[in-house]
């Protein structure tokens, strides 16, 4: 008998006298789209990413906005070029080195799925995200989303990715805490996250 075949006869086993929930409570599904999008954002904003909301005219803006001034770019191939329209720095990543990724400031991308309910985005590098290496090595992740893309939880996000394809999942900056919890960032990807929510912004 395997380990696994172990472990599930103990749970059986242990499981045995128990009766099931005769009303089991349904997780909550099909909320409004723009009840979706803005519980996401609170979300990402909770990891200490910063979340921008704009519409489809104004993603150029807000791109530029989450930059420096002079801010050295990279984004990977297939970056709607909309999305970079207002930069003057911005190189396309040809397989740049780590150390070439270590020069530039910032990468923009955009994204397969985004969770509501956890406030994750997922990458499965496909054009206009990019590969690995591009989202982990500079200081600034600079992320598009689009509002369609946003899902209520992680059930819906597997279901809509393909699983035989590479996937980066993202709560926040990279972050770490040593043994007193002090929390330091940047040690392992991104020390910055900027998430642009790009969808018709709801009207109050």
């Amino acid at each position: 008998m395997s380990a696994r075949d172990e472990i599930l006869r103990r749970v059986r086993s242990a499981l045995t006298d128990v009766e099931p929930d005769p009303d089991p409570v349904a997780a909550p599904r099909g909320a409004a789209p723009a009840d979706l999008v803005s519980h996401f954002a609170e979300r990402v904003a909770d990891y200490r990413a910063t979340v921008v909301r704009c519409t489809a005219d104004e993603v150029g803006a807000a791109v530029a906005a989450a930059l420096p001034a002079g801010a050295r770019v990279v984004v990977p191939p297939g970056l709607p070029e909309v999305v970079a329209a207002r930069l003057s720095d911005v190189r396309v990543d040809d397989g740049l080195s780590a150390a070439e990724l270590d020069q530039v400031d910032a990468v923009i991308t955009g994204c397969r799925v985004a969770v509501a309910e956890t406030g994750t985005i997922v990458l499965d590098h496909a054009p206009g995200q990019g590969r690995r290496a591009l989202t982990l090595v500079p200081d600034r992740h600079v992320c598009v989303v689009r509002a369609d893309q946003v899902v209520a939880d992680v059930p819906d996000a597997v279901a809509a990715l393909d699983p035989g394809r590479p996937l980066t999942w993202i709560s926040g900056p990279s972050a770490t805490s040593d043994i007193e919890l002090d929390r330091v960032e940047g040690v392992h990807g991104p020390r910055v996250l900027h998430v642009i929510v790009v969808g018709e912004i709801e009207q109050r």
